[in-house]
């Protein structure tokens, strides 16, 4: 069986959806796809299972009842793939924000030794394309304050593009990751690193979505702010035993 799973959490992504995955398998490593489909009004989920009967024993779609967030979509992914036994287990958006090419670096990466790798928009200055300046700076600096409360030298804490070895995901206590929004990607690196895992941040560039509609909100930025206080504080109470 391939070592590869990219999960994609999709909710109407009908736009998208289709030349994602063909794109995914196109590529020259064996990767299996998952989808988590939080029932999407516009049959993003049917043009999935139509897909299926193309690419049988490699797409996959786990089927949810309404919009349940990313991060518990995320959990759900995780917990099926390390059922699975896949080694390298991916996170990426539907909309082409997230290059699919870049898999391969992030596969690199641990390979080469990472425990888990990130698609950093940071790493080398600010890699972001056709973003509202606004926009760019709140992503900025939020990274920023992630680093002033929690001490983690990353760059890109609310990225949402991932490689973890399966041991990673195994070591952490899943059910104890509650944040669904940013504040869940900053929370699985932390905790990530707290366990003692080496994170490795790979250069990307980011490119807003051009067709669907983004799912970002303000109580997802609140989320974030608060949460990482609250995640700070928790720490101190909470053993990380190493992996």
């Amino acid at each position: 069986m391939p070592d590869s799973i990219v999960i994609i959490p999709t909710y109407n992504e009908k736009e998208n959806i289709e030349r994602m995955i063909r794109k995914v398998f196109s590529l020259p490593h064996d990767f299996h796809v998952l989808v988590i489909d939080d029932g999407s009004p516009d049959g993003t989920q049917n043009i999935v299972k139509q897909l299926q009967i193309e690419y049988t024993g490699r797409l996959f779609i786990e089927e949810r009842a309404g919009k349940q967030g990313l991060g518990t979509a995320y959990i759900h992914g995780f917990k099926w793939a390390i059922a699975r036994q896949y080694d390298y287990i991916f996170e990426m958006d539907a909309d082409f924000s997230h290059n699919p090419d870049d898999l391969l670096k992030l596969y690199e990466a641990c390979i080469e030794g990472a425990d888990a790798a990130i698609g950093s928009r940071y790493i080398n200055g600010v890699n972001v394309v056709n973003w509202p300046m606004s926009r760019v700076l709140m992503s900025y600096f939020a990274s920023v304050y992630v680093r002033f409360i929690t001490g983690i030298d990353i760059q890109d804490a609310t990225a949402g593009f991932m490689c973890y070895k399966r041991r990673v995901l195994e070591t952490i206590d899943l059910d104890k990751v509650k944040f669904v929004g940013y504040a869940f990607q900053i929370e699985m690196k932390y905790t990530t690193i707290k366990h003692g895992f080496k994170l490795v941040e790979v250069p990307i560039i980011f490119t807003d979505r051009t067709l669907g509609t983004s799912k970002m909100s303000t109580s997802i930025f609140r989320e974030a702010f608060f949460g990482v206080i609250q995640m700070r504080i928790n720490a101190i109470f909470r053993k990380y035993p190493e992996g």
